[in-house]
């Protein structure tokens, strides 16, 4: 009997852990993304006139003038952004660092065969990221560009997509997706969004051919 009771105790430990692993397996399954949805999400053309270097300045120029100081009053400082066709991703990084975990190489990898897809290969993309608000606002927006060109850095490095189509921006804390809990991890993402034709380069003109008698000239 004692080893019947045992066997049933395991056998009820076994089943509770199964009930919790179904749902955090389900959780995973929803935060996988193909490269076939960040096709169907991105297949739209835009044309931006962003001026990158711009934002960058605004942002940091906001945080040292402390405007808005309290995450619930903040606006977002880019609002032209949200209107550009996007992707958001969940990318793992270090604490406090811009050093990308392995397990989100399978999504990096994702996006580059989404990329290099016919159907997207002709634009250029954002890269932007965003972290919760947590710790010195001026700290975060810097850790927030790094993050940026570190994806952007995996793209070109590692999956072999253009750099020339590729840009990055960190807005650190200044654009949270949810206001109401600044501190949330809701409001640390990336996202990839399009901002124009990718201008390749025109081929090299051939040169004029050379006149009939000029060519008889050289002849002679």
């Amino acid at each position: 009997m004692l080893g019947g009771e045992r066997l049933c105790g395991i056998g009820i430990v076994l089943s509770a852990v199964a009930l919790f692993a179904l749902p955090m397996a389900a959780s995973r399954a929803q935060t996988a993304i193909s490269s076939a949805d960040i096709i169907e999400k991105l297949a739209v053309e835009a044309e931006s006139d962003i001026d990158l270097a711009a934002l960058r300045q605004q942002a940091a120029d906001r945080i040292k003038a402390r405007a808005d100081a309290q995450p619930q009053k903040r606006p977002p400082i880019a609002p032209q952004l949200t209107k550009l066709p996007q992707i958001r991703f969940d990318i793992v990084f270090d604490q406090d660092s811009s050093l990308i975990r392995p397990a989100s190489y399978q999504t990096i990898g994702s996006i580059a065969d989404a990329l290099t897809d016919p159907k997207l290969r002709p634009y250029r993309y954002l890269i932007v990221d965003h972290v919760e608000s947590a710790g010195r606002r001026d700290h975060n927006l810097i850790l927030s560009q790094r993050r940026a060109e570190s994806v952007r850095d995996v793209l070109v490095n590692t999956f072999k997509v253009s750099p020339k189509r590729l840009q990055a921006l960190g807005l650190g804390e200044e654009q949270l997706q949810d206001v109401n809990r600044p501190a949330s991890p809701a409001n640390a993402r990336v996202q990839i969004m399009v901002i124009g034709k990718f201008e390749t380069a025109e081929p090299a003109t051939p040169a004029a051919a050379a006149p009939k008698g000029a060519a008889a000239k050289k002849k002679r």
